[in-house]
């Protein structure tokens, strides 16, 4: 059933009242991308020195450190995902839950169980809403995290590895789950081993004839690994969620864009067809005047 010509105004100007929300949200997601990213950057040069620094001491010196210890026989493992508090930003949590899922299901084929950490309140509905227990949750922060914040979550997770249940560990490996920012076009949803410890830098074997640096740590080697293990991880947390919070900002852009755009396609499709009910609803106007007329006419011929 057409609807009318008032019904059809009325939805334009709601599509319109839309379309400036849209705009604005995709405005703001623009603005808010440039310091995520500014951010992320400025973080990058603490990081690769922290990861040297722990590369140095874990290569050229034999201490055997509880975050860089494999476990004989690992059965727990603890997930740690960062999802958004938002929503309006497409696809963005829905990837990274999906990708924590394909995580999952790959330790339970080892054979190991597993603790769910999240961060923010979409992955905090995914898994209240199917009756899945989580350890702990952080919510609030994921469009401007704090390094505070990353500090809280990666004692909460150190912790949990450290914690021992009579002769073995409560947690044997601990795992990440967030979104890599590639582009403002790819977000890359991407799951990283951070515990135990695997430093990539600095293992590489020497050559014949390469000269190797002494180092000394003082106060000694086990001093320095309990001081800078837990700022690595720290760092390598925070790195995660300044890499998702851009991320987010970045899909919730591309998705605000994109409503804003089914918006006007939308005004202009309703103009389209309010204008064509005003002209029919002209048009039966003038044929009823015009059948008035010749039905007057004929009636006064008819009296004549």
């Amino acid at each position: 059933m057409a609807l009318s010509l008032r019904e059809y105004r009325a939805r334009i100007k709601s599509v319109e009242s839309t379309k400036k929300i849209t705009r604005a949200m995709e405005l703001i997601a623009a603005s808010r991308i440039i310091k995520a990213q500014q951010r992320a950057q400025a973080s990058a040069p603490y990081a690769r020195e922290l990861t040297r620094a722990v590369s140095a001491v874990a290569t050229f010196s034999n201490v055997d450190h509880p975050l860089t210890t494999e476990a004989d026989d690992p059965q727990r493992a603890a997930v740690l995902i960062v999802t958004s508090d938002r929503g309006l930003a497409g696809a963005y949590s829905s990837s990274v839950l999906k990708e924590a899922e394909r995580l999952a299901e790959k330790l339970r084929d080892e054979g190991k169980e597993i603790d769910w950490y999240v961060c923010g309140r979409k992955g905090e509905a995914y898994f209240r809403f199917r009756k899945r227990s989580i350890v702990r949750s952080w919510t609030g922060f994921s469009d401007q995290p704090s390094y505070d914040i990353a500090s809280d979550v990666g004692h909460a997770l150190i912790d949990a590895f450290l914690k021992e249940q009579g002769e073995e560990r409560d947690v044997d490996e601990v795992h990440v789950v967030y979104t890599r920012f590639r582009s403002m076009l790819t977000q890359e949803p991407t799951a990283i081993r951070l515990l135990p410890l695997e430093v990539v830098e600095g293992t590489a074997a020497p050559e014949e004839g390469d000269v190797l640096p002494l180092y000394e740590f003082e106060p000694s080697a086990e001093a320095v690994l309990d001081g800078l293990l837990p700022q690595y991880v720290q760092s390598r947390i925070f790195f995660a969620m300044l890499q998702a919070s851009a991320s987010e900002l970045a899909a919730r852009q591309r998705a605000m864009k994109s409503a804003t755009d089914n918006a006007t396609e939308l005004i202009k499709k309703y103009t389209r067809i309010a204008n064509q009910a005003r002209q029919a609803g002209i048009t039966q106007e003038i044929s009823e005047i015009v059948g008035g007329v010749n039905a007057l006419a004929d009636a006064n011929a008819g009296s004549e």
